[in-house]
C-alpha cells in the first residue's frame, strides 16, 4: 500500500482531521493497535494507516524493562535511504513513550513493507534538527500544529540501517 498523493482532497481532508485536538484525545487508543493487529495479520504486509501517510513498526527495547516494544509509526523516507519519525504524540503534551526507549536503546529494529530491517536511531539537534524540521513540515503540515499545542520540542529521529 502506498500513501496518498499530495495534494490530493483525500489527502487534504485526512490532514484536517488529524489535526484536530479530538483526533489527538481518541487517536493514540485505537489507531495503534489497529494498526499492529493488521500489520501482525498480514505478516508485516499491511499498515493500514500508511494508505495516508507512510509508515513502519518499530521495535524498540524499553527503557527500563529491556522488553521489545512494538509501535507503528508515520515516517518520512529519506534519499539516503534513512527514515525520519517524530515523537509527536498526536500534539499531546508528553513524550511518547518509544522516544525513551530509542534514546536509552538506539540499536533498533522496523518493519518497512514487509521487511525487518535494523536500524540505529540517532536524536537530531541543532541545525540539523531545524532543517529536517522544515522538509517534515512540508511532508506533513500538521505536525507545525502539533508542535504549537505543547511547549516540549518534538523528537525527530533518524534511523539508520545497520
Amino acid at each position: 500500500m502506498s500513501a496518498a498523493t499530495p495534494g490530493t482532497p483525500a489527502l487534504r481532508l485526512v490532514q484536517k482531521i488529524s489535526a484536530s485536538r479530538a483526533f489527538a484525545r481518541v487517536a493514540p487508543y485505537f489507531l495503534p493497535a489497529m494498526d499492529l493487529a493488521v500489520h501482525r495479520l498480514t505478516r508485516g504486509k499491511v499498515q493500514l494507516s500508511a494508505r495516508m501517510l507512510p509508515g513502519l513498526v518499530l521495535t524498540a527495547r524499553g527503557a527500563k524493562s529491556g522488553l521489545p516494544r512494538r509501535t507503528p509509526l508515520a515516517c518520512m523516507r529519506e534519499a539516503s535511504g534513512d527514515w525520519i519519525v517524530l515523537g509527536s504524540n498526536y500534539g499531546r503534551p508528553d513524550h511518547p513513550l518509544w522516544t525513551g526507549n530509542l534514546l536509552a536503546h538506539p540499536d533498533a529494529e522496523i518493519n518497512w513493507r514487509g521487511r525487518d530491517i535494523p536500524v540505529t536511531a540517532r536524536l537530531l539537534e541543532g541545525d540539523e534538527r531545524a532543517r529536517v524540521w522544515q522538509e517534515v513540515l512540508v511532508f506533513w503540515p500538521p505536525y507545525g500544529l502539533y508542535q504549537s499545542r505543547v511547549s516540549r520540542e518534538i523528537r525527530v529521529f533518524r534511523l539508520t540501517p545497520r
